[in-house]
């Protein structure tokens, strides 16, 4: 499955903003956003910068934002049904944030769960919100945004071999120059830190550079070297948000949470079960489908041997007692045929002929109804006239001839008598 990684460019902070820019323009959209599009073993196929109506299509898309703009606190969160919980989220923070919490967007990141200890993430909402807006509108943006994760986020202390990240970059991200400011991601299980390299709190927060992991940007792995006094390793922007799009918490939750309806909805659980980790889950569906049509098939196959078999034993058993019967087309039917044949010869009633039929209604006449004023039979049918029958007469009379497994119809004043269903003429 392809996934494309679009980035949110960090937001103007104050020493970034231009003589008499207004907070509302520095927080504004870019025309054109960063992107990489990878396969499914992480090779990067494209990258660029494009407006959202001209972004790739890909099976995954996820908004990446920029660490600096994404707070983090760690927190007991409150015991609140899922409706309410961004509400009692937003109250318990509301002493710490700086911002009123109802132009904020909170989010919890993953593995917190109400009643536990955990990490919430702070972002600004109308520009989140925005964001969204721009990247999903229009055809091209049709498919929406799956995910939207930070680019940075704090490192839980439970993690096996939990150490801190420390990532070098460009404060301006357009300036590659070796001379180029830089500034320092630091995440660890304390939150995450955007720092400036040029005064002493960045000195203070490091501290013993061991046992951190280092990485920097290509442009800025040399300077990032001559500053920490060691080597770096050399990670790109395209793997480092990449990692971040795979791995990193969610924070596309409450009134930001995608709303999937028809269509979209099934192309969503499309894509989330053609994803690589649910590889297992569709390979042992193919086997079960397999298994399932191997065994449908071999039934199917033992159900024809066993009435191919039974129809040879009728053959056979047609020709032992009838042996006068030249060809051997419907067995059973000539089986009848033959059998009522021989017991006519003999001067015996079958189940369907006049006498069995007259002593089965005889047998089941109603109690107080007169004889038939008249009759008519043909082969396996025994018709009485009955004008004078009510309901009552007609229910008793049908009781009773079920009894000897005979059937009856009534209608017009008549009742028709038929002989068993194994006995009747075909």
């Amino acid at each position: 499955m392809s996934l494309l990684v679009v980035q949110l460019p960090p937001r103007q902070r104050l020493a970034g903003r231009g003589a008499g820019e207004e907070p509302a323009a520095a927080a504004a959209l870019p025309a054109e956003w960063p992107f990489w599009l990878a396969d499914d073993a992480g090779l990067v196929l494209h990258a660029g910068q494009a407006a959202p109506a001209l972004l790739p299509r890909a099976d995954r898309r996820v908004l990446v934002l920029a660490a600096a703009d994404v707070a983090w606190h760690r927190l007991d969160l409150p015991k609140a049904p899922a409706a309410r919980l961004s509400a009692a989220l937003a109250g318990v923070l509301e002493d710490a944030l700086l911002d009123d919490t109802e132009a904020l967007h909170l989010a919890l990141a993953e593995g917190a769960a109400p009643g536990r200890s955990g990490w919430v993430a702070v972002t600004d909402r109308a520009r989140l919100a925005a964001a969204l807006a721009a990247l999903e509108a229009g055809d091209a943006g049709a498919q929406g945004i799956d995910r939207v994760v930070a680019a940075a986020e704090p490192v839980e202390a439970t993690e096996p071999a939990a150490t801190r990240r420390g990532h070098f970059h460009q404060a301006d991200p357009g300036d590659e120059t070796d001379t180029a400011p830089l500034r320092l991601t630091l995440s660890g299980p304390d939150g995450v830190a955007e720092l400036a390299l040029d005064g002493s709190l960045a000195r203070a927060l490091v501290g013993d550079p061991a046992g951190t992991a280092w990485t920097a940007t290509p442009a800025a792995a040399a300077a990032a070297e001559r500053w920490l006094g060691q080597p770096v390793t050399v990670l790109p922007d395209a793997e480092r948000l990449r990692a971040a799009a795979e791995r990193g918490s969610n924070l596309r939750q409450f009134e930001l949470a995608p709303r999937r309806r028809g269509t979209r909805a099934l192309r969503e659980g499309w894509r989330v079960l053609a994803s690589p980790p649910w590889r297992p889950v569709r390979w042992g569906l193919a086997a079960l489908l397999a298994v399932q049509l191997l065994g449908l098939n071999a039934h199917a196959w033992q159900q024809r041997q066993q009435i191919e078999s039974r129809k040879a034993q009728m053959v056979t058993l047609l020709r032992q007692a009838h042996p006068g019967v030249p060809v051997v087309l419907d067995a059973p039917l000539q089986m009848q045929r033959e059998t009522d044949l021989l017991r006519g010869r003999a001067g015996r009633a079958g189940p369907g002929d006049f006498e069995a039929l007259l002593a089965a209604a005889a047998g089941a006449w109603p109690d107080g109804v007169g004889p038939a004023p008249s009759l008519r039979f043909e082969p396996g049918r025994l018709t009485l006239a009955v004008p004078a029958w009510g309901d009552a007469q007609w229910r008793q009379f049908q009781q009773r001839l079920r009894a000897s497994g005979h059937a009856a119809e009534f209608a017009g004043g008549q009742v028709s008598v038929v002989p068993p269903a194994a006995g009747r003429r075909p």
